[in-house]
């Protein structure tokens, strides 16, 4: 089994930061892709942010300059610094990792995180 575990979240006043994180544990041989999406009320859930195994980054356009994608492999944890926040910025954030079991299987699994819930209000 594998767990992800969001923490971070919380109520920031426009203009302010938040930095997620998210940290993957149990029957882990590797991870690929990792990201981020978000899902605010009435709205469908929309990615954020994703990182690949070797650093590459891709961001939606809504929060590019604004959002920092990072990961530390010897951790399996994967942040997201979000700066400049916005109202509408607000939602429940939801990681994601692409998770290989074991050595004897070569098929990545997506996980997701229960979610982290962001609220940019003055």
């Amino acid at each position: 089994q594998v767990q992800l575990v969001e923490s971070g979240g919380g109520l920031v006043q426009p203009g302010g930061s938040l930095r997620l994180s998210c940290a993957a544990s149990g029957t882990i041989f590797s991870i690929n892709t990792m990201g981020w999406y978000r899902q605010a009320p009435g709205k469908e859930r929309e990615l954020v942010a994703t990182i690949t195994s070797n650093g590459r980054t891709d961001y939606a356009d809504s929060v590019k300059g604004r959002f920092t994608i990072s990961r530390d492999n010897a951790k399996s944890t994967e942040y997201l610094q979000m700066n400049s926040l916005k109202p509408e910025d607000s939602a429940v954030y939801y990681c994601n990792a692409d998770v290989r079991m074991s050595a004897r299987s070569t098929a990545y699994l997506r996980h997701w995180g229960q979610g982290t819930l962001v609220t940019v209000s003055s």
